[in-house]
């Protein structure tokens, strides 16, 4: 007989049994010590909680609690501590869950329990990247086209041709979810959804963020910052 712990992972709530709760205790702190020293630490464990916590649900099908199955399977779709240089999870267990198997199944020889999860593209609006509610951004990422601007084109065509670019924009803008997290923004290009792939997004967003402000610190980024400031006064005043 196992007790049981309620739990909410990332914003998944779930029942998972005390093995598995265990296991899956000892693999994020592996994760923290990891990712610790990273740019955007925080960011990077929420987003990988939430993965887990979404292929957990998806794993368990209709089962009411997550067992020590369901949590392997996850992490194997996720990957182990050993494949991106962290401490394995046997260096991370109390002594008796030591003799617990904690043999791992390989991403492509998993069993039955992941076969229905679809690791293609999924349409998303892109808020990092828009100029209204994402949607054109979503889409071009959807598709792999890389600058947005001819999704732009083809809403403004459609609105002065027939009249139904706005309408259009407007209900796909109900319909398509914003992507709320890195495993979103990587599921709607298309990329693997694991640890490695969400900590180098994040990072590589940080960085991003990060020249940004560099730019604007140094003299010729303040002239193009008060050229551009200028230009938009002189329209607004006009």
């Amino acid at each position: 007989m196992n007790k049981v712990f309620n739990i909410n992972l990332g914003s998944s709530p779930l029942t998972i049994d005390e093995d598995a709760y265990r296991f899956l205790e000892n693999y994020l702190q592996s994760l923290h010590n990891h990712f610790r020293q990273s740019e955007g630490y925080e960011e990077i464990m929420n987003d990988i909680e939430a993965r887990l916590g979404e292929l957990l649900q998806e794993g368990m099908s209709k089962r009411t609690i997550a067992s020590m199955q369901d949590v392997k399977n996850a992490v194997s779709v996720m990957g182990t501590p050993e494949d991106f240089g962290a401490e394995s999870i046997d260096n991370q267990q109390d002594t008796h869950n030591k003799s617990e198997n904690t043999e791992f199944t390989s991403p492509t020889g998993m069993g039955s329990a992941f076969a229905g999860i679809k690791t293609g593209k999924r349409l998303f609006r892109d808020e990092q990247n828009c100029q209204a509610g994402g949607v054109c951004s979503g889409i071009a990422a959807y598709f792999g086209i890389s600058d947005p601007l001819w999704i732009r084109l083809a809403f403004l065509a459609m609105f002065f041709l027939w009249g139904t670019g706005v309408g259009l924009y407007i209900l796909l803008w109900i319909a398509i979810p914003a992507a709320k997290n890195t495993g979103d923004r990587l599921a709607m290009k298309g990329e693997p959804i694991d640890v490695n792939s969400i900590a180098k997004a994040v990072e590589d967003g940080v960085e991003k963020i990060s020249q940004k402000v560099n730019e604007f610190g140094n003299p010729e980024g303040k002239a193009r910052f008060n050229s551009q400031m200028g230009k938009t006064s002189s329209y607004l005043s006009s």
